[in-house]
């Protein structure tokens, strides 16, 4: 499929020929792709392709080499705090809770990076956006159900006042009305500026609330384009949306 237009708006996020490795194991394999600005950029494909390891690569968790530029940043020097320091909040597949913390503390943790700047403004905000967790404030979060629990990671990550938010799985295990919930709440993050980076086992959902897609397959992009050209793809039918 073809590149990007050139009209497109400028790129927060340029990867380019990205390669992890597992010890003597390549999990990616030249991987590239572009994220511009105030968009919505899938990433799917099936269990192992590599793409919660494209997510951990890209927020320092693993080492990897290739070109990384983040606002025409070079991110490859940095440390994961000081991606975070730059706006780019990573919610994980495991979402990684503080279990025996309230939900508030968890919250509150998410504004770190941001401690001598004011942030509770922005609490108010995710409580706003999230009335049950407001409701649940003072419940410890590993009580929470699998829903709730995923609010509270997002809810966390935007503490962070994400300029790029990374979204590894938000729908995993998650029932059907819930998952329809948690990409409504990507669709308006979007509306908000927040640029996203998702990646998704629920393809056909993913892409309809993106602007672009790309297909991994075994560490390597196999295929990529406008998500509404993708969702209708029949190289992808059969293997990832289910018709």
């Amino acid at each position: 499929m073809s590149a990007q237009s050139p009209a497109s708006p400028p790129l927060l996020l340029d990867v380019r020929d990205l390669h992890t490795r597992y010890g003597r194991v390549e999990a990616l394999s030249g991987v590239s792709l572009q994220v511009p600005q105030g968009h919505i950029v899938s990433v799917i494909g099936a269990n192992g392709a590599g793409k919660t390891t494209l997510m951990n690569s890209l927020m320092g968790v693993l080492p990897s080499r290739g070109s990384v530029q983040y606002a025409g940043e070079a991110l490859q020097p940095l440390p994961l705090e000081a991606r975070v320091a730059r706006g780019i909040c990573l919610v994980p597949e495991r979402r990684d809770l503080f279990g025996s913390m309230t939900v508030h503390d968890n919250l509150t943790l998410g504004a770190y990076a941001r401690r001598r700047q004011p942030w509770k403004g922005d609490l108010d905000g995710v409580y706003g956006r999230f009335p049950r967790l407001l409701e649940r404030r003072t419940q410890l979060a590993g009580t929470l159900s699998g829903g709730e629990q995923q609010m509270l990671a997002i809810g966390r990550a935007l503490m962070g006042k994400p300029k790029l938010l990374l979204l590894d799985e938000p729908s995993l295990g998650l029932a059907p009305l819930i998952v329809r919930d948690i990409l409504q709440i990507v669709r308006q993050l979007r509306s908000e500026g927040v640029t996203i980076l998702l990646v998704e086992q629920n393809a056909r959902a993913s892409l309809a609330i993106s602007d672009w897609g790309y297909v991994l397959e075994t560490g390597q992009v196999g295929l990529s384009g406008p998500a509404a050209e993708l969702a209708v793809n029949p190289e992808l039918t059969a293997s990832y949306l289910g018709g």
